[in-house]
């Protein structure tokens, strides 16, 4: 059942604990999976809920908790329509794989507001990333490939027509070389460098959702300054959180 935490060694000492995060932050690197708990109950409708208030996902501050405290189903709309504050709604099901939860802020039994979004993938649980970061990754994938294709289309156009001097002087048997128009090729490098210019930069992104807190900025420089110092440091957190029986909230 358990398994063996990132950057553990072979003697079964295991790295110091990373403190536990808060549901609402960041957490797309991380899943949950309870294996023990899939082979005792069936992965249905009825019982999804039960298996996602086992993860770090789940925040137990929500009216679904105060339902559960008092004997009522945690997804039942009737009760949670009536309440103000966090809770999760079973957004799409496909038995038995998938199971789509969305956490959304309740202002009033019309007006709600979607924060988070989380997925139940064959028994292994994650947070979906937010749109917006998505969209910028695909957009700046895109910008990419686009500004490489136009600085390799202008090297190739500034190689047209030259002639290396310890090149041999052809003989007048071969066939000689198709004349070339350097004014055709000058317009349409122009045009090229026309077009890339008016290509817009990335829109910026829109702002988070209230209640969703980014990944600090700074985690992310060290990481990356590691990554350019060649020196490889183990994880401190296990991506695969199983925490099984021995350590769930009894009521």
């Amino acid at each position: 059942m358990a398994t063996l935490p990132a950057g553990a060694n072979f003697d079964g000492n295991p790295p110091a604990p990373a403190p536990p995060q808060q549901p609402g932050t960041d957490m797309t690197g991380i899943c949950f999976r309870d294996q023990l708990w899939m082979n005792t109950y069936p992965l249905d409708r009825n019982l999804v809920f039960d298996y996602f208030a086992l993860s770090p996902f789940y925040d137990r501050t929500c009216n679904n908790e105060l339902l559960r405290l008092q004997s009522i189903h945690p997804l039942d709309l009737s009760h949670l329509s009536k309440m103000i504050g966090i809770e999760y709604m079973l957004n799409e099901v496909i038995e038995p794989n998938l199971f789509v939860f969305r956490k959304q802020k309740r202002d009033s039994p019309e007006k709600v507001t979607p924060m988070l979004t989380y997925y139940v993938l064959d028994g292994s649980i994650y947070q979906a990333p937010q749109l917006c970061n998505v969209f910028a990754a695909r957009i700046g994938r895109a910008l990419y490939h686009i500004s490489k294709a136009f600085t390799t289309a202008a090297s190739k156009l500034e190689k047209i027509g030259y002639v290396d001097e310890d090149e041999a002087v052809p003989s007048e048997s071969k066939v000689s070389k198709e004349v070339i128009d350097f004014k055709e090729v000058k317009r349409f490098d122009h045009i090229l460098a026309a077009i890339h210019r008016k290509l817009p930069a990335a829109p910026p992104p829109p702002p988070f959702p209230e209640g969703y807190v980014p990944p600090a900025t700074a985690e992310a420089d060290k990481g990356s300054e590691t990554q350019q110092g060649g020196e490889s440091q183990p994880a401190s957190v296990d991506p695969i959180i199983d925490q099984g029986p021995a350590k769930r909230i009894k009521f």
